[in-house]
């Protein structure tokens, strides 16, 4: 059975491409276009990865990964960062708060790759 991840994405362009890119190899992508809704979505699909934005309106992805972890059914789904945050102290500011990876944009669409699978 294909695994499930959930791609949390304000970014049309960003969101197509990860999930057109994530179904090519043979995962089940679910599309969160608003960071509000990802913790009730996470929920209902129970993936097996969340890929999340950290830039985003309403409610950061830094927030969510807090939220996630916060939550005891959610916490131990793994969450992967994709940012345009470069700095090192960013980096440690999400890995700190939960993200078991961070991918920077733009991205490499092997790195991309490499970092879900070893997540999965």
């Amino acid at each position: 059975m294909a695994k499930r991840i959930l791609v949390v994405e304000d970014n049309e362009l960003n969101l197509k491409l990860f999930c057109d890119l994530l179904r090519a190899h043979q995962f089940v992508a679910e599309p969160v276009r608003d960071g509000r809704e990802a913790v009730e979505r996470a929920r209902e699909v129970k993936p097996e990865l969340i890929i999340m934005d950290i830039q985003m309106p309403h409610v950061t992805g830094y927030e969510l990964i807090l939220a996630l972890k916060a939550d005891e059914e959610l916490r131990t789904i793994p969450v992967m960062a994709v940012t345009a945050y470069a700095g090192r102290e960013d980096e440690e500011r999400i890995r700190t708060a939960g993200a078991a990876a961070y991918v920077s944009k733009p991205i490499s669409l092997m790195r991309f790759m490499d970092a879900v699978n070893a997540l999965i």
